[in-house]
Formats: structure tokens, sequence, C-alpha cells
């Protein structure tokens, strides 16, 4: 399978987007591959790209002005999205990077396409919305955890969301991400472990 018929697949179990539809989009996609550490978008850059990971994982991640500490807010893994979403519909520069954290492979259409393919297509007008509705229960749900969930069961909600990236990730990351530090990363490791 080519990564233009995994995306097509992935976009018609996403939003129903048939092949007719998808057939319009079609000249708009280029592949990207990044090495690990390079950017798919910069702080204060204007995201003008929304990419689709064939291979790979990407974070986001802010640096604390006073510390310089990385603090890790969202995670993008092979066969999802990777988009800085605010910046992306708004046009308006980026308050986090978004960078490769292992080599990877990104297929991506430029924000100009899309629109005209909103404006072509009820399929990809819905695809947008839908995107948009993903962008905020992504963003809700981090946000939440962190108010009404423990470290755990933050870790199983990762763990559920991207199964392979212990497989890709220093666990330094994957501490910062959950808010936590590594020796508690380790104990909850070991403590899922025991119960299963």
């Amino acid at each position: 399978m080519t990564n233009l018929e995994k995306l097509a697949a992935t976009l018609e179990a996403f939003a129903g987007l048939k092949a007719a539809d998808f057939q319009l989009s079609a000249s708009f996609w280029q592949n990207k591959h990044y090495k690990k550490g390079e950017f798919y978008n910069e702080h204060r850059n204007i995201c003008k790209h929304l990419g689709f990971i064939t291979t790979g994982v990407f974070r986001s991640y802010t640096i604390d002005e006073k510390t310089g500490e990385e603090k890790n807010v969202f995670l993008y893994s092979t066969n999802g999205f990777v988009v800085t979403f605010k910046s992306f519909i708004n046009q308006i520069p980026c308050d986090y990077f978004t960078q490769a954290m292992t080599d990877a492979s990104v297929i991506y259409i430029n924000i100009l396409d899309l629109q005209s393919l909103y404006q072509r297509s009820h399929q990809w007008e819905k695809f947008g919305r839908l995107l948009a509705q993903e962008a905020f229960n992504v963003t809700m749900t981090r946000i939440e955890g962190f108010m009404f969930k423990t470290p755990e069961e933050r870790y199983l909600d990762l763990v559920k969301q991207h199964p392979d990236i212990f497989n890709h990730v220093p666990l330094y990351h994957i501490s910062s991400y959950l808010g936590i530090q590594g020796p508690s990363l380790s104990r909850i490791r070991k403590r899922i472990s025991e119960k299963n």
C-alpha cells in the first residue's frame, strides 16, 4: 500500500471520504522525510501544512523562559495527523515547537489547497469540521487529564492512544508529557506490570 493509499483509507475511516472526493486532493499531497530532531514547525512560525504521519513520532513542546526546561504538550505518531492546529486554522504564529522525535515521514497538504477542497466538496468540508472537533477533543482531554486524572490514568491513556511510543521515545520525554518526574513514571510502570 502506497502512502497515498494509506492516507485515502484513513480519511475514509475518519470522515467517510470516498475515492472520488479523495481524488480531488491527490495532486496536492507531498511527501517529506524528517530526520530526528528536525522541526515540523517552529515557535512563532505560522503552520501552513496539515501532515499525515506515515512513519515516526513528533512532539509539540514549549520552553520555560526562566528554567530553559522543555515541556512536552502533544505527541503525534504513525497513522495520525500532525499539525499545530490553532496556528494552522487561524494562520497566526505558533505558541510552541513541533519536532520529529525519530526519523519520520509525512505526507502533507498546504492550507490553501485544503481550503480550496472545502469549497469544492461537502465531504472535504465535513473532514475539516471533524478535524477541528478532533483537535478540540485532544486539547480538552489533555487539560482535563491534568485536572481530574491521576498520573497512572494519564499513563494508561497515553498507552491507548500511542501503543508503540515506548519503543521509540526516551522515558524522560514521556515523563514530561505526563507532567511527572522520571522516578514516578518508573513506579507507575512497575505497578502496572505487576497487576498484569
